[in-house]
């Protein structure tokens, strides 16, 4: 006769499998109790890996001859939690790596019995959980603390102590304890931290998480949470970091309290000089830059007005004769000692132009009675 999940036959194994889903790094409790009212030890417990259909199964733990034995990569993670007096053969698996996920198989014989009993658990592996936690102050954060199982086991005692540091006291932050002397009360917040926890998991599923509100800088620390189930504890701890409200800085430079008297009287002297001054300032400019574009523009007129006036004179000389003097230095290999060079000079005269007469004329006449006299030397 057997109760609850499972079956048992003298012939052939009776398979029951379950699922678990577990975050990296938690525990997790693989249920495999043979629940008969026979009154038979349990000789040998078997329990098996595999992460496909077509890998190979691995050892994970078995035991025998009341001797308990992990094998291979699970050799430091995992032992029999259940009580084989009572044919119970759960394992519990911590420090869960991704690596873990696939299914668990628990083979079970009893004395004098040819038949196996059979349970498959299959693992469902999802990332970790963050393990450090920020909070303003003031606010409210939620610390999850869950023991993922497959067993209906209930929750004995729930506990979270807080620590500041390696050297500080551990303070108890919140106990659950189904025996607590207030009627009704099964869970009370400590110390500093009274009216401020609450558990908010559901014990009847293992979560046994908290939520801290009105979060002041000093809660910053280590939170562990230690939940149990019967013999078996399962830990998880969370650092939470408390970020202080920002307050705004003002430079030294510009805080009118730190100024004295006189500083500030001249401060405001020269920022009102400056508004007095600066119409007066762009007038001038203005004043500089319009008398300059005066001046430029008589200059501009009064050339065009010479222009004018010498376009006649050119034209009347253009109709006479030009007289010139050259002036030429002659350079002599030997000059003078007293440094002065001799310079010649040469006039040309004008040759008018005589008008044919009649030589019979009386001006001809006494102009070829004349004789020439010396001619100046050039």
């Amino acid at each position: 006769v057997v109760s609850g999940y499972y079956s048992w036959g003298l012939s052939d194994p009776i398979v029951s499998t379950r699922e678990l889903t577990v975050h990296v790094g938690d525990s997790a409790l693989m249920g495999c109790v043979f629940q008969s009212t026979e009154d038979k030890l349990v000789t040998k417990v078997d329990w098996t890996f595999s992460s496909g259909e077509r890998a190979k199964d691995e050892y994970v733990l078995y035991y025998y001859a009341n001797l308990s034995v992990p094998v291979g990569r699970f050799q430091n993670r995992a032992r029999l939690a259940g009580d084989i007096l009572r044919k119970g053969g759960s394992l519990l698996l911590q420090e869960v790596q991704e690596a873990d996920q696939g299914t668990y198989t628990c083979e079970m014989r009893l004395e004098k019995e040819s038949a196996v009993f059979k349970k498959a658990v299959v693992l469902h592996v999802l990332p970790e959980e963050p393990r450090e936690l920020t909070v303003h102050v003031a606010d409210s954060i939620v610390m999850r603390c869950v023991f993922r199982s497959t067993e209906d086991n209930l929750v004995t005692k729930v506990d979270w102590t807080f620590s500041s540091g390696e050297r500080a006291k551990v303070e108890a932050v919140l106990r659950y304890h189904p025996k607590l002397t207030t009627p009704g009360e099964y869970s009370r917040s400590w110390g500093r931290f009274q009216n401020r926890v609450n558990l908010t998991g559901d014990i009847s599923r293992h979560d046994g998480s908290i939520v801290l509100r009105e979060v002041k800088a000093s809660d910053g620390g280590s939170y562990t949470c230690s939940v149990h189930l019967g013999d078996l504890v399962f830990r998880k701890t969370v650092v939470l970091s408390v970020i202080r409200e920002e307050t705004l800085v003002v430079p030294a430079t510009v805080r009118p309290e730190l100024l004295g008297g006189n500083q500030l009287l001249i401060l405001v002297g020269i920022v009102c000089a400056t508004i007095l001054l600066l119409p007066v300032l762009i007038l001038i400019v203005k004043r500089t830059h319009g008398s300059k574009s005066s001046t430029d523009s008589a200059a501009m007129v009064k050339n065009l007005k010479n222009a004018k006036k010498a376009q006649p004179e050119v034209r009347a000389a253009a109709g006479k004769h030009v007289y010139s003097s050259i002036a030429t230095r002659e350079v002599t290999e030997e000059e003078d000692p007293s440094g002065k060079s001799e310079a010649t000079y040469m006039t040309m005269h004008p040759v008018w132009p005589t008008p044919r007469s009649d030589p019979n004329s009386p001006v001809h006449k006494k102009s070829a009675g004349r004789v020439p006299g010396p001619q100046p030397a050039l």
